[in-house]
């Protein structure tokens, strides 16, 4: 009687730790109901705070559930110069390179210059990552913001503009 309580003990165990096992977050695109769930509804940058536009939001999970989130913002109250290059919010819990250059994990304004580049900056608003941007002609619906897988990284879309998103 003791062995079979003990092989059952041992078969439900080992059922419970392959069910917890098969429920580890596997790398993806977030979903439009995760990212209600975790986008910020305002957005603190250079001593102002800014409403996000959550349905301009997109952003990935990793294996190891780390996240990258970006943001379309209102920054209507903020100066000419800051929102030629603040168009966004952008958080990333990883090392992640963007367009070849590295981002550490935090918090980070975005935008997409007239000049041709992405441009990520610190809440104190000074430059911390700049690289050209590209564009998708062939792109046939543009949306304001969204994110697509591109092999082992993702691509972040403003309009046609893009960079490449990688975890480092």
């Amino acid at each position: 009687m003791e062995v079979s309580r003990l092989a059952i003990f041992g078969l439900l165990t080992f059922a419970l730790w392959n069910s917890v096992s098969a429920q580890e977050t596997k790398k993806h695109l977030l979903s439009g109901d995760e990212l209600n769930k975790v986008v910020p509804a305002e957005y603190f940058f250079r001593g102002q705070k800014a409403p996000v536009q959550v349905r301009n939001s997109a952003g990935f999970q990793l294996a190891n559930g780390k996240m990258f989130l970006a943001a379309l913002v209102d920054s209507a109250g903020y100066s000419s110069a800051v929102q030629q290059k603040y168009q966004g919010m952008l958080i990333t819990e990883a090392k992640i390179n963007i367009g070849g250059s590295e981002l550490a994990p935090g918090q980070y304004g975005f935008g997409f210059t007239a000049e041709g580049k992405f441009v990520a900056t610190s809440v104190a608003s000074d430059d911390v990552l700049s690289v050209p941007f590209q564009t998708d002609s062939e792109l046939k619906r543009a949306v304001p913001l969204k994110m697509i897988e591109d092999g082992d990284g993702y691509k972040l879309y403003a309009g046609k503009k893009f960079v490449v998103v990688k975890v480092e």
